[in-house]
């Protein structure tokens, strides 16, 4: 067997490692409202989570072309090159991500597979440049546009969608209250009727978007017809809505779960790249050469300029790896653990310390919100506050849900249409980033954070953003480093990898083990 034999098939065993640790990583995206909210049972959860990843698996072959040709440009590029590239950007992925689900915080697996396939890029552009006088600038090797824009449009979600889910929740809350006893049968309706159409709105964007049969005129006549849709939606929904409440069914567990589904369906469509796109753009790549009978520094890569659509047997295969991560996966539910801690309603054991930055920013928050309570009329104050009073309970219930599903819904639905507004405009975003943010929004917007735990929650929530820049460093850096080592020493470089990634998981593994059984015994004295 040739070394580049080997090589596809060490990167679809990678692909396998990396579906794992990166679904460990993102069920939070679409389990945190949920299982947050207590909608159903863990198991019921799951189901509704595993149907909509495996859907969504299957919607994700107009996608691949992000690690084909949405970083660098292909056709500058050798196959040998290309595959240096491809695993130092799987080695890295899977490194980057496991380090992360140790520790139970939720990172990008967009930003991480965009910063390694950038990194690696640019390291084997600068060995050709270096090695070569007469070849281009190294930067012609990257599609710098196309890398610029993607990596704006990642980090200007963040903003947006905090933004978003603290405005929409606060006019919910209005609309709701905290008392349940309070909640009209025409505000459940209505609302659920609007949520539900907005994920359904979105299922179906993404649905269209990355089904094949579907033609582009098609596309074109939903993208100029969108209120239409939204108000035939609407009406169907509000009909079902009605009908839920006359049978007895509380409408919000539907929307949940519905957000649920489509999360998940989106998670799947849009990261599943981020996990296969690289092995099947090597796969390509690896075909086009074998046949060629040219030497494989010399075989350009510009087969990798065209569209391409996954193999469906590939996606659901992709698709099932991805759900039985998901039931089996300790490291998901640490990760989950930490989102739902952050954003959770009542006090409790926290686990992020203050620090300056944290304590200097709800200083200036609670300053900013006593200069807005000072100029608001006394009998706004007043109606506002009565509609964020919660209710009384005589002794706390153990084990209850971190906060309600008007909240869960709002997380669902917020995180859905600004999903679907980038799919629809093709702007590049990062669910997790969409997620996470909308829930920290919603939660500064319900007071979850107390003038208590304000500094403990800000002092998470800057960690876990921190973490995402530190992930874009990292996977730059570490691609790059993984991409002249393979360059250099080529099959010796990539033995001792592969032995890294071993030994790496295998700790990895034995601490996060260690590390949840210290948490569980410190949470049990706190009970006691």
């Amino acid at each position: 067997m040739d070394f580049f034999t080997f090589a596809i098939a060490v990167l679809f065993i990678l692909a396998v490692i990396d579906l794992s640790v990166g679904v460990s990583n993102d069920a939070v995206n679409f389990l945190n409202s949920a299982i947050g909210s207590r909608v159903a049972t863990r198991r019921t959860i799951m189901i509704v989570a595993t149907v909509g990843i495996i859907v969504g698996a299957l919607f994700s072959s107009s996608i691949m072309d992000v690690a084909r040709k949405g970083i660098f440009n292909p056709e500058m590029f050798s196959f040998a090159d290309v595959m240096v590239v491809f695993l130092a950007v799987m080695i890295a992925d899977i490194l980057l991500l496991d380090l992360f689900n140790t520790f139970g915080l939720p990172t990008s697996t967009t930003v991480s597979i965009v910063f390694e396939l950038l990194g690696a890029a640019l390291a084997v552009a600068i060995i050709s440049v270096v090695g070569s006088p007469d070849a281009p600038p190294f930067m012609d090797f990257i599609n710098s546009s196309n890398a610029v824009a993607i990596i704006t449009g990642i980090f200007l979600s963040v903003g947006i969608a905090f933004a978003v889910g603290t405005f929409v929740q606060f006019v919910s809350r209005l609309l709701f209250t905290f008392e349940d006893s309070r909640h009209t049968n025409a505000a459940r309706v209505t609302w659920s009727a609007i949520a539900l159409s907005v994920i359904s709105y979105f299922l179906f964007i993404k649905g269209l978007k990355g089904a094949g049969f579907v033609t582009p005129g098609v596309l074109e006549y939903v993208s100029h017809n969108t209120l239409m849709i939204l108000a035939i939606f609407f009406s169907l929904w509000l009909a079902v809505s009605y009908a839920l409440l006359r049978a007895g069914i509380n409408p919000l567990v539907f929307v949940v779960l519905s957000g649920t589904f489509a999360l998940a369906m989106a998670f799947a469509s849009n990261d599943l790249v981020n996990f296969i796109g690289v092995p099947l753009a090597g796969l390509e790549s690896w075909k086009a050469w074998s046949g060629s009978g040219i030497d494989p520094d010399a075989f350009q890569m510009d087969i990798l300029t065209e569209p391409v659509r996954g193999n469906s047997s590939y996606l659901f295969v992709a698709g099932i790896i991805m759900a039985v991560t998901l039931w089996l996966s300790s490291k998901a539910r640490s990760v989950t653990h930490t989102e739902i801690t952050l954003a959770r309603q009542d006090e409790g054991s926290e686990r992020f310390r203050p620090g300056p930055l944290s304590r200097t920013l709800v200083r200036l928050f609670l300053t900013a919100s006593e200069a807005v309570r000072s100029i608001t009329p006394g009998q706004w104050r007043t109606g506002i506050a009565s509609r964020f009073r919660r209710e009384q309970k005589s002794e706390r219930v153990q084990d209850a849900p971190a906060f309600d599903l008007v909240r869960a819904s709002v997380n669902l639905a917020v995180a859905s249409i600004l999903i679907a507004i980038a799919t629809s405009m093709k702007l590049p975003l990062s669910t997790t980033f969409v997620s996470f943010m909308v829930a920290m929004g919603t939660s500064l917007a319900d007071q979850a954070w107390g003038r208590e735990s304000a500094t403990y929650r800000v002092a998470g929530v800057l960690s876990v953003i921190g973490g995402w820049f530190l992930t874009a460093a990292a996977a730059l850096c570490l691609a790059g480093l993984f991409a002249v080592l393979l360059s250099l020493f080529g099959a010796y470089a990539l033995a001792g990898l592969l032995m890294l990634v071993g030994f790496t998981l295998f700790h990895s593994y034995r601490y996060h083990g260690i590390r949840q059984s210290r948490e569980q015994q410190s949470q049990a004295v706190e009970a006691a």
